[in-house]
């Protein structure tokens, strides 16, 4: 073959319901190149039909933040104005990306939507993700920076101060989902984190609905949930955090009753499932399917490594379970399961993840 058949090929094998123009625009060639090579393919047997190359499995699509974490250690009281001996350590982060590698790992097909530059950070990122995501829709932008996120920490871990460099995620827009209509709209579950703005979240919430693809909104702090949809309706799952719950429907969550009745609220505003997690005292879920809400205590953690993605370890493995067809109850308790592990671990995304490793942890649990 030619080497813009195999191009061409290799793109539709990743991107079986693309368009021409989608390819064209990719690939940088002429719609009309494009239309002559498809039809050579299809002549050739080596394509057939429209929806090219029929995908295996579909997929879960996870669109958001992908970032490099950097966290420096002073090994002594901090000094402004000259140069700290530090300990430094390095990790791949972004919360839609952490969701993207857990569950990978837990045996689902994973695409990555997320913009990033053309540099070495980026490079960090494809490494330690390509064995888990589909990473090929993820768009390089030569005139910015990969999103990085630099914390400074004293000696007992508390941080001094941190620097975020995030300006990139601006150019995850609209016309970039447009892109990827045909991906989005085959998907089996689109998981978006509030890295992206409000109109590119409007604009999925109304490509959820059109097709009838369930859509999970992960918030990433309090002051970015002024991006949410002004309406609910259409969001399969909302996880969020109390701080995050109470910013948006402007009350206090103070006990279990009005922890329960902001669950109450998001379902009554048009959201299926949700989701309201509060640290240490568990979290509490209802659903428009469920008759009342419910608690679900944290499990214990005797020795906490590191807090880092545990929050995107919980939000992974209940929607894996709910993917698998369990309740919402199990999958809330899975969800539990694989933060607490990852709560015991030095990695963001603990290596050892896997289906039946979190099957075994969650038999061991409920014996």
């Amino acid at each position: 073959m030619q080497p813009k058949e195999l191009q061409i090929l290799k793109y539709l094998q990743k991107n079986p319901y693309a368009s021409q123009l989608e390819i064209a625009n990719t690939l940088e060639m002429s719609r009309p190149a494009v239309a002559n090579t498809i039809s050579q393919l299809i002549k050739n047997g080596k394509i057939t039909g429209r929806a090219y190359i029929l995908p295996e499995n579909k997929e879960v699509i996870c669109i958001g933040g992908a970032n490099v974490d950097r966290k420096y250690i002073v090994k002594k009281e901090l000094q402004m104005g000259t140069s700290n001996p530090t300990i430094s350590m390095q990790s791949v982060g972004g919360v839609a990306r952490n969701i993207a590698e857990n569950i990978g790992r837990l045996g689902h097909s994973v695409r990555m939507l997320t913009v990033v530059g053309n540099d070495m950070e980026y490079q960090i990122i494809e490494k330690t993700s390509s064995n888990w995501m589909n990473l090929y829709s993820v768009e390089k932008l030569a005139n910015y920076s990969t999103g990085t996120y630099s914390a400074i920490l004293d000696q007992q871990g508390e941080m001094l101060f941190a620097l975020a460099n995030m300006e990139i995620y601006e150019q995850l827009t609209v016309e970039y989902m447009k892109k990827q209509e045909s991906n989005l709209m085959n998907a089996q579950l689109i998981i978006v984190d509030m890295n992206c703005t409000k109109e590119v979240l409007q604009y999925l919430q109304t490509l959820a609905i059109g097709n009838n693809v369930p859509l999970a909104i992960i918030p990433v702090s309090s002051p970015k949930m002024e991006r949410i949809p002004d309406s609910l309706n259409g969001i399969e799952w909302l996880i969020i955090n109390r701080d995050e719950a109470e910013t948006y429907l402007q009350v206090k969550i103070i006990d279990e009753t009005t922890w329960k009745e902001a669950a109450e609220a998001f379902v009554q505003k048009g959201v299926k499932n949700v989701v309201i997690t509060n640290g240490s005292k568990g979290v509490m879920y209802f659903s428009d399917t469920e008759e009342a809400v419910a608690h679900v205590p944290a499990i214990q953690v005797d020795h906490v490594v590191d807090v880092t993605g545990a929050g995107d370890a919980f939000v992974s493995g209940t929607l894996h379970a709910w993917i698998d067809g369990q309740d919402m109850k199990t999958a809330v308790n899975t969800g539990m399961m694989n933060a607490s592990k990852t709560l015991q671990s030095a990695e963001t995304v603990r290596t050892e993840l896997s289906k039946i490793t979190l099957n075994n942890e969650m038999e061991e649990y409920t014996v």
